[in-house]
């Protein structure tokens, strides 16, 4: 059976060679040659990269889910085993990811005469772009699961240190963009043209009203703006204006809510400013929603294999794509602590690898709990 030793291993190895999203060809191919190592089932399905491993046998079907992609940044951390390519980087912890689930599917193989039932072993490509899951999902990999199960590492956490909540854990992530088109003309004729520059502080403001004077002290959402553009020079009436941002939300009628509302301000700008507006509002990952008796059990089994086991009070603002499979099946999602000093999507981001010592019997005992209920 594997170890500690092996994970450590094959988390380094991932690490050196990261892929970005939809382009994890060697991850997907170093994955299969560890499987297969193990005489592990890998199921025959339309997928470029990533894939779907069975262990098991029987009626029953539980999904173990991990996220195989890197990110586009440039690795700061000195490693034996730092990034090899350039540019990009395992900075959200989907090395540590992987590994913990090789260790997961191998465990389980292990132990496979005794299993109840089978273990589907998702290895999802595209988690960063927010439509991975769906991927699986339209594969059939997992039509008449019982549960889906996933985690992430969480750095803000200590070694031993088990998150997870009832429902709602992560936030829905959607990007909105505004595209103004006026009528560039002179600085000191502005009557010849139609200024996007003054519809663009119009919009700025209106934004920022829509969680703030229309849903509930409450209820919570966030309404960021992270780029904005007009003009290029100091005497000129520019002819275009753009704004790109965020919207975090958490029920649905919110998300909704927010999408409509950007609409209109678009339609009103249009109207009061005489140019033209375009939003575009781009739905990516949902919220990740915990079913209330996969969360008892999932909380039982980590207090079993010794977490320290804490209850949210509120869900996380980060996106999660592990949405695609919560919105379908049954499932639940738990924050693992992974203790470093700088958090996800940083540069300097360095996860203490002994989160690997209890990831997989956390899951496997928590399949096999499943399995024989």
């Amino acid at each position: 059976m594997t170890n500690y030793t092996d994970y450590v291993n094959w988390r380094r190895t991932f690490h050196q060679f990261p892929e970005l999203s939809e382009k994890e060809y060697e991850t997907t191919q170093r994955l299969k040659r560890i499987l297969e190592a193990h005489d592990i089932t890998i199921l025959d399905l339309p997928l470029d990269t990533g894939l779907v491993a069975e262990v098991g046998q029987g009626e029953q079907l539980i999904a173990v889910r991990t996220d195989i992609d890197a990110l586009p940044i440039n690795e700061q951390v000195e490693h034996e085993f730092t990034s090899t390519n350039e540019g990009v980087m395992h900075a959200c912890g989907h090395d540590i990811h992987m590994a913990s689930i090789l260790g997961v599917a191998t465990q389980l193989k292990a132990q496979e005469n005794e299993l109840n039932g089978r273990v589907r072993i998702i290895f999802q490509p595209a988690e960063e772009l927010g439509y991975g899951a769906r991927k699986i999902v339209k594969t059939g990999a997992l039509d008449g699961v019982k549960a889906v199960l996933g985690f992430h590492n969480y750095p803000t956490m200590d070694i031993g240190e088990f998150a997870i909540k009832k429902g709602a854990i992560t936030s829905a992530v959607d990007r909105f963009e505004f595209k103004i088109k006026g009528k560039g003309a002179h600085a000191a004729k502005p009557e010849q043209g139609n200024d996007p520059t003054v519809a663009l502080g119009q919009l700025i403001n209106s934004l920022q009203t829509i969680v703030s004077r229309n849903l509930s002290a409450f209820d919570s959402a966030v309404v960021t703006i992270g780029e904005i553009s007009c003009g290029n020079t100091w005497n000129v009436i520019a002819d275009h204006a753009y704004v790109q941002g965020t919207v975090r939300s958490f029920k649905p009628e919110h998300r909704d809510y927010i999408e409509q509302r950007m609409k209109d301000i678009a339609s009103g700008l249009a109207k009061t400013f005489n140019i033209e507006v375009e939003c575009q509002y781009t739905r990516l990952p949902g919220t990740v929603i915990n079913d209330d008796q996969l969360t008892e059990t999932a909380i039982e089994v980590a207090e079993t294999v010794g977490y320290n086991v804490s209850i949210m009070d509120l869900p996380l603002t980060i996106g999660e794509d592990f949405s695609g499979y919560t919105e379908i099946y049954p499932g639940v999602f738990a924050f693992i602590g992974s203790n470093s000093e700088y958090d996800l999507h940083h540069p300097l981001f360095d996860p203490d690898e002994r989160i690997l010592e209890k990831v997989p019997s956390y899951f496997v005992e928590l399949v096999k709990k499943l399995l024989n209920q």
